[in-house]
């Protein structure tokens, strides 16, 4: 419960500086939103010349795109974590977080949000509306609770995934560009993954499984029941690599040195 109402005391103290400075908050969520427009276009794109790649439809693909920008407003709201190592543990900010008696990772959550990314949950939902109505998809009673497992589950991995690599800083101190790498490595989650070679997709399904974030749990609602054993992997694997991420995080902690040595 105290995490809770700090939580939401932490909301309550960023909506009032975002909307301070409110054109620039409109800004960053109109460069979300163009950033989100390009990607879909590129996907336009590549379907002026062919109907479909690797069985899949245009439609089908943007439906996927749509799915994959819900889960990664989650995990850009709260996980905003890229720059962990430099401003943390190189210029020491990780000291004044362990003097709190709460845990190191939640604060760092809190002071690194940006709720102005959830608003890429509607470009998603409205995306994955175009498509599915292209696709006349049915949807069950269910289907509502099913989309949230699947959404938190894919925010989960993705979140996972970053935060495991931001444990490697406790160790190594060093400035690392494997960060901006795996945010690209990400992308490939957008995609079928049986348009790539069968290494990749093995990387993308249990090496790092950015699979689960776009195209697994999207196949489920596409009707695609060659592919629901993964869908329905998504919250699992999603709750597991969350769980390996925090364990190794708190493990990492007891190595941190300080930015005195």
């Amino acid at each position: 419960m105290t995490y809770i109402t700090i939580f939401f005391q932490y909301v309550a103290q960023y909506l009032k500086t975002r909307l301070t400075y409110r054109v620039d908050m409109v800004i960053e969520i109109f460069s979300d939103i163009l950033f989100q427009a390009v990607n879909l276009i590129f996907i336009l794109v590549v379907f002026d010349h062919t109907e479909f790649l690797s069985g899949w439809s245009r439609d089908e693909i943007i439906f996927i795109y749509g799915f994959f920008l819900v889960p990664f407003a989650i995990f850009g709201a709260f996980f905003n974590i890229w720059d962990f190592n430099e401003r943390y543990i190189v210029k020491g900010e990780m000291d004044r977080i362990l003097t709190r008696p709460i845990h190191s990772l939640f604060q760092i959550i809190l002071e690194r949000m940006e709720l102005e990314s959830l608003f890429g949950i509607f470009t998603g939902l409205g995306v994955m509306f175009y498509a599915g109505s292209r696709l006349n998809l049915s949807i069950s009673w269910y289907d509502p609770f099913v989309f949230i497992m699947m959404v938190f589950g894919g925010a989960f991995v993705y979140a996972g995934i970053f935060v495991l690599l931001a444990s490697i800083s406790f160790w190594s101190d060093s400035p690392t560009s494997i960060m901006p790498m795996m945010y690209n490595i990400g992308n490939y989650g957008r995609y079928p993954v049986d348009i790539y070679n069968n290494v990749i997709r093995f990387i993308l399904t249990w090496i790092l499984p950015f699979a689960f974030v776009g195209v697994y749990p999207s196949a489920y609602f596409l009707g695609r029941q060659e592919w629901y054993g993964y869908a329905f992997l998504t919250p699992i694997m999603g709750i597991l690599f969350l769980s390996i991420s925090i364990f190794m995080w708190n493990i990492g902690v007891t190595k941190y040195r300080g930015a005195g040595n």
